[in-house]
């Protein structure tokens, strides 16, 4: 376990995004399909600010979990728990059950395979030194 502040910005930058979106976009594409695929990835990045390892593993972990609070939607859980007038948490574990988030969330894991599985330079491995 280590502290990673490349990742600690990009989550920063993302729930920066993801606030704005939930403050300023209360409907449309961007507010419920580009938020949920931004979700994802703003978790990975979350993770991986303090765990080193396998990037499938962890967005396997993290597409899981977005999975299973996605299903959980299809019971009465906000009210089992005394929280269906709670706007915040409603707003972040959502209240109704929707394939298209299912596919936003896989989507957003993809591009997060993607982007951390691409080939590196060789510049870029050495961070610029040649040796």
């Amino acid at each position: 376990m280590r502290f990673n502040i490349t990742y600690s910005g990009l989550t920063t930058l993302l729930l920066s995004v993801e606030i704005l979106i939930a403050v300023f976009l209360k409907t449309g594409f961007i507010r419920h399909t580009f938020g949920d695929f931004l979700c994802v990835i703003l978790l990975y990045c979350f993770f991986k600010i303090f765990i080193e390892g396998n990037h499938f593993k962890i967005a396997s972990s993290v597409l899981a979990i977005a999975f299973a609070i996605e299903f959980l939607q299809l019971t009465n859980y906000l009210e089992l728990f005394n929280l269906h007038h709670n706007y915040l948490v409603k707003l972040i574990l959502g209240s109704t059950f929707h394939i298209s988030d299912l596919v936003a969330y896989t989507l957003g894991i993809i591009t997060v395979l993607i982007i951390e599985n691409r080939p590196q330079t060789c510049q870029s491995r050495n961070f610029g030194v040649k040796t």
